[in-house]
């Protein structure tokens, strides 16, 4: 009984971790595409 309670923890801390590392990346990538997004706006006045 024990053994598969600890299969299932395991699998759902995986599932947890790789959400939360998915997350992770895409809030990168946000911030990166903002980032981005202000630099090109910005154009210097002639």
């Amino acid at each position: 009984m024990s053994d598969e309670s600890d299969k299932a923890n395991e699998e759902r801390r995986a599932k947890l971790v790789k959400a939360g590392v998915a997350v992770g990346i895409g809030s990168a990538a946000i911030v990166a595409a903002l980032l981005y997004a202000s630099k090109v706006k910005k154009k210097p006045r002639a």
